[in-house]
């Protein structure tokens, strides 16, 4: 059975400076506090076909390969190679403009546990919680690089500096 996470911010970031960052898809290291790397690995370096291979802080990794990609807008991906105990993972990215200031950034992710029930259970019940904590992270961190351009080490930036570009 599959298990479906998203997670939507509302920022005051201009959609054109967000999507800037997910353009570059070589380097989501610069918002995304678990990744230390993101290189290209494909010959396509942008938009359908385009693959990455995002290493962790812990030393494990995954590849992600754009197959849907709408310009100024966001695009899906197919994960793969990973060390989770998956059958299959999709995840989504995507920013629209709510002015000339400020955007909603979305992200969500489909995927399917291995091992029958007790997999599902383990999606139910520490996954999906989990991933929907990583998702604020990575949108806050997201919001954080494109407004300012910095990119982040292993934390986010104090929440102060995080609550000025968030729309509660």
């Amino acid at each position: 059975m599959t298990h479906h996470v998203e997670r939507t911010m509302k920022v005051k970031v201009p959609a054109e400076k967000i999507w800037q960052v997910l353009e570059d898809f070589s380097s989501v290291e610069r918002f995304a506090t678990t990744i230390q790397s993101s290189p290209i690995i494909s010959d396509i370096r942008s938009g359908v076909g385009a693959k990455r291979r995002c290493t962790f802080s812990d030393g494990s990794s995954l590849v992600e390969e754009i197959i849907d990609f709408q310009q100024d807008q966001g695009f899906k991906m197919t994960l793969s190679e990973f060390s989770l105990p998956l059958k299959s993972m999709h995840a989504e990215m995507r920013v629209k403009a709510i002015d000339a200031n400020s955007s909603e950034i979305y992200m969500s992710s489909d995927f399917v546990v291995k091992a029958g029930i007790l997999g599902w259970l383990m999606g139910l019940l520490v996954m999906r919680p989990v991933m929907r904590a990583v998702f604020k992270k990575v949108l806050s961190g997201l919001a954080y690089h494109g407004a300012t351009g910095k990119s982040l080490d292993k934390d986010l930036p104090p929440y102060e500096e995080l609550a000025k570009l968030i729309i509660v």
